[in-house]
């Protein structure tokens, strides 16, 4: 690892400490800075980041939990890397509570949100056009974080997002997947009309599907990239 992949941290920011630190190093992660196995040094981290040890060691356990890396006994700590099973166990999980969150949505939504939710769509259409991917991925995750708020579930909002950010370092590459960006468009219209009808059982089917789709195209994705451990 050398020194010059990760800017030093701004002390000046109004974040925690350990949480600049677990962003700087969970983007560093996501954009590929950090590989899948790569040994991460607490030292070296603290040198290139130019802070002590313990806020390292702080947001390291924070992202064991969120499943960027993995801490082995006598053996140090990696970035974790991502299989096949990974991936079906992950939505395997995601499918069922986003089910359950759509559907409580569709039972609880107010006129407001379903009108913000429709603007969502229009935007999402507008970036698909524009081929701008950085905020096609920025709405994607505004359109399912309001379908979480809706619901009226924090709990359920919390569990669904640990899940996401398990494999947040594909989303661009699974979004740029050939044909899948209209279907995510295609997808969440089918979702968002079963919604604004109170259709419970339709809203949940869509999201199963959703979630299906979704599933397909990463592994798709990323074996295509290699990335995949099998």
């Amino acid at each position: 690892m050398t020194k010059s992949r990760l800017e030093p941290i701004n002390l000046d920011t109004y974040q925690p400490l350990r949480e600049a630190v677990c962003e700087s190093l969970r983007n560093a992660i996501k954009s590929g800075v950090l590989a899948p196995g790569e040994r991460l040094m607490e030292v070296q981290l603290a040198d290139e980041l130019g802070i002590s040890r313990t806020p390292i060691r702080e947001a390291i356990r924070k992202l064991e939990q969120e499943g960027y890396v993995i801490m082995l006994p006598r053996r140090g700590t990696y970035v974790s890397s991502v299989s096949v099973h990974d991936v079906q166990e992950i939505f395997e999980i995601r499918s069922a509570l986003e089910s359950l969150s759509i559907g409580l949505a569709a039972r609880r939504i107010e006129s407001d949100e379903l009108d913000q939710l429709q603007q969502l769509l229009a935007l999402t259409e507008k970036y698909i056009k524009l081929g701008d991917i950085d905020n096609i991925v920025k709405t994607d995750i505004e359109f399912h974080g309001l379908l979480y708020s809706v619901s009226r579930n924090e709990r359920l909002g919390i569990i669904i997002n640990n899940l996401k950010e398990q494999l947040a370092r594909f989303r661009k590459q699974s979004m740029s997947y050939p044909g899948r960006l209209k279907d995510t468009l295609d997808e969440h219209r089918e979702m968002v009309e079963a919604i604004a009808n109170g259709d419970v059982e339709a809203a949940r089917d869509a999201a199963e599907r959703h979630m299906e789709r979704a599933e397909e195209t990463l592994l798709k994705a990323m074996n295509f990239k290699g990335d995949v451990e099998k």
